[in-house]
Order: structure tokens, then sequence, then C-alpha cells
């Protein structure tokens, strides 16, 4: 590591000592630590946008908005403040229990952008949501008649693969633990996309990845939809779908 990096190393656990956790009007804690590049007013809008009942499950959990966090054996530390290239270890996100809560910490600078920021946000929204109240039944009906139907694509590499193992035998007979962790993955991606969309005007083929297909546009429709319908937008939000871009 430079020695601008060594610097502005501290560990995660001062972190959380010492900075001071604000609560967004929809229940999220977040804050911020070191030159994180990101807008007071874009943070806050991008925090906002988790509609209430998805926050209301998530009453034990923070999330820190940093420069970058750095996987450190057992240890996390984070850079505040550094120049040129990530230090060496650097991560995307940590989670850190503390106490009875969890402090899930983002790297600002290492995903730069406010796309990447706000995705990867809504990502851990997504998981930490599902972990804790768990599957729709509306949902997982939906998204496992489109599966039955051969729809075209997934929405991640984690639903792609657990799809294909739900399927695997060919015999016809379906792995359960294989298409419960698909349907769990299908219901994160679903409520991230629906965060991202909330937040920013998204266009749907910025999510594309190399190591699949991307799931057909009105079959994500209908899970985003069925989403929408489950998580009302917040006050200030609103919720839109268009099949063409406009100008």
């Amino acid at each position: 590591m430079s020695q601008a990096v060594n610097a502005q190393l501290r560990s995660a656990q001062e972190i959380i000592r010492d900075a001071r956790v604000n609560q967004s009007p929809n229940g999220i804690c977040y804050t911020t630590a070191g030159e994180v590049m990101l807008p007071s007013d874009d943070l806050e809008r991008i925090v906002g946008a988790v509609p209430r009942a998805i926050a209301a499950a998530l009453d034990r959990k923070a999330f820190y908005f940093v420069p970058v966090a750095i996987s450190d054996g057992d240890k996390t530390l984070v850079a505040e403040r550094f120049d040129g290239d990530p230090p060496e270890g650097a991560i995307c996100h940590r989670n850190i229990d503390s106490g009875n809560a969890q402090c899930v910490f983002i790297s600002t600078r290492l995903l730069e952008e406010r796309f990447a920021i706000a995705f990867e946000f809504y990502i851990n929204v997504g998981h930490a949501f599902v972990d804790k109240a768990g599957i729709s039944p509306e949902f997982a009906e939906l998204v496992w008649s489109q599966a039955a139907s051969n729809v075209r694509g997934e929405t991640s590499l984690d639903a792609y693969e657990f799809r294909k193992q739900a399927h695997a035998s060919g015999s016809g007979i379906v792995d359960e633990k294989a298409k419960s962790d698909y349907l769990a993955a299908t219901f994160c991606d679903a409520i991230a996309i629906y965060m991202l969309s909330l937040c920013l005007d998204v266009d749907y083929y910025e999510l594309r990845e190399r190591e699949y297909a991307l799931l057909a546009p009105q079959a994500l429709a209908d899970r985003l939809k069925k989403v929408a319908e489950l998580f009302p937008p917040n006050a200030g939000y609103k919720f839109d779908i268009f099949y063409k871009r406009r100008t």
C-alpha cells in the first residue's frame, strides 16, 4: 500500500464507535466516513428510495458509506482518503457484526459512480430483507411460472445458476433446495432493481453481464410490477416502466 493510504487507514470498529449514524425518514440508518465523493443530496435520495415496508425489517442494520473498505485477514480496515488506484484488499462491501446490530460498509470510491453505488446498496438491502422476511408467495408463484415456461435469461448469475440446478436432473423432478435458492435470489434481484428504478432513470440493458443472458424485458416488468404492489414507493418517488427510451 502507498504511504498515502497507510496514513489514512482506520479500523471498521473505530468508524463504528466514532461515526454519528443518521436515520432517513423511511427508517434506514446510515452514515458516511471519509471522502466518499458522493453529494449528500444524492446519498439521501438513494437511501430514501427504500420503501418503508422493507426498511422496517432492517431495524438492527446500519449502512456505512466509506471511500473503500479493505479486507485484512480477520480485520476490516477503512481508507478514509487515498490517491491513485484502490489499495490491495479493497472490497465492494463488508458486513460487520457489532453488538446486536450489523454494520454494512459500502466502498463508494471503488464503485465510483452513482449508479453502481446505489445498486450495491440496494442489493445489500434486498438480501438483508429476504433473509429477515422471506420470499413473497405471490412473487414466487409468478417467477416459477416463468421458469416453467422457459422464459429467456435471468437477473443475476446466482439466479441463473440456481435455476439450472433446480431443473438439472432432466427427469422433470425439481431440486427443491435449488428452487428455494433460486426464488430467494430472484426476489432479492427484483427488489434491488425496483429500488434502483425509483431512484434513477435506469436503462435495463445497463444491468447486462457476460456470464448469462439478461431476463426478457416483459418477464422482468412483470416481476417489478409485483414488487411494486408489495412495496409501494415512498412519497416523492415514482415507479414507471417504459418499453422504449423517452426522447
